[in-house]
């Protein structure tokens, strides 16, 4: 009966415990004013708004649905055809980074999808070897030396910055469809929201776990766009660098 008591105790304590060291982590969240996010009273908002209405009443039941009862095949066809008709905007952005190795495997994979590949629901090139370069103008920016500028939420879109959005706009202005049908750019994006959505389902509990939402997307959101900029090399600081120093030797001592 002691014991029992004592571990209810013990249990409780634990509990009140992780919910004020949760507390604590949300309040000095919400005190730190990140120079990246100078609109982030605002930002949080619309992150509110896209995460607990739009997202939970109708882009996740959508994506459920679409994953249950679209054969895996025609989600791929899809989702294929939609990714080939960036080909040509990735084959100019890599233009614009000196990379002309990216600059033709985009043209060679744009002409053989689009012809071979069925429209481009068949991703023939990846079989003979030419895998996506995928280059936004927003990375090309950021090349040139272009900062981020301030973080953005954007309503029903999600995560963004002043540069990225540029970026978009000009990979749009120079896509083939955008010019061509409206509706049949809206399926595009539509679909390459569905499957992106659809791609994180697996990552919804980590994202629940977490002390502040917003700040965690907003971290992974910055880290994925430098990791795109610098082609997948990690820069790391003078102080980073001499801790993995640090721990290799400690490592190799053991």
């Amino acid at each position: 009966m002691n014991r029992t008591f004592v571990f209810g105790l013990i249990s409780v304590f634990m509990l009140f415990t992780g919910c004020a060291t949760k507390d604590a982590a949300q309040q000095q969240a919400a005190s730190y004013q990140d120079p990246k996010d100078p609109f982030e009273p605002v930002n949080r908002a619309l992150w509110d708004f896209n995460y607990d209405v739009l997202d939970e009443y109708i882009l996740r039941p959508v994506t459920i649905t679409y994953v249950d009862y679209m054969p895996q095949f025609a989600r791929t066809g899809l989702l294929n055809a939609a990714e080939n008709l960036e080909e040509p905007s990735y084959a100019l952005n890599n233009l614009l980074q000196g990379k002309i190795d990216g600059t033709f495997i985009s043209l060679a994979r744009f002409l053989l999808n689009s012809t071979v590949g069925l429209l481009g629901t068949i991703d023939v090139a990846s079989e003979i070897g030419l895998q996506v370069e995928e280059e936004e103008f927003g990375e090309v920016l950021g090349k040139w030396g272009v900062s981020t500028g301030p973080y953005l939420m954007i309503p029903a879109m999600g995560p963004s910055d002043v540069r990225s959005s540029v970026g978009d706009v000009v990979d749009g202005a120079y896509s083939p469809l955008d010019s061509l049908n409206f509706y049949l750019t809206l399926l595009r994006s539509g679909i390459k929201a569905i499957e992106s959505r659809a791609s994180v389902i697996e990552q919804e509990q980590q994202l629940a776990n977490s002390t502040d939402p917003y700040a965690f997307v907003k971290s992974a959101y910055f880290q994925n766009l430098e990791y795109k900029v610098n082609d997948g090399e990690v820069k790391q600081s003078a102080e980073e660098a001499a801790l993995d120093d640090d721990l290799d030797a400690f490592l190799d001592g053991l």
